[in-house]
């Protein structure tokens, strides 16, 4: 998972994408806190439209890729010790 900010609040999340429609995304307290989006109007949100607009944006940049799973995701590709 990489870093990605939100080009709207600054909030900063773990993200990984593995396809058009499938990302994942780690949310922090601090991160939930800061997200001018999520639950802070109307009932709670899962996601954050301006959040997801920004790893758009980071996968088309070449900032973040899109996972292949070719390599175990829990390593990394990495020998465990």
């Amino acid at each position: 998972m990489n870093k990605v900010s939100c080009h709207t609040c600054g909030t900063c999340v773990l993200a990984e994408k593995f396809g058009p429609h499938h990302t994942s995304v780690q949310w922090n307290t601090a991160a939930r806190t800061a997200c001018t989006e999520l639950g802070h109007t109307g009932p709670p949100s899962h996601t954050c439209h301006a959040l997801r607009a920004s790893i758009d944006a980071a996968v088309e940049a070449g900032e973040l890729t899109v996972s292949t799973r070719e390599t175990d995701v829990r390593t990394r590709g990495r020998t465990l010790a």
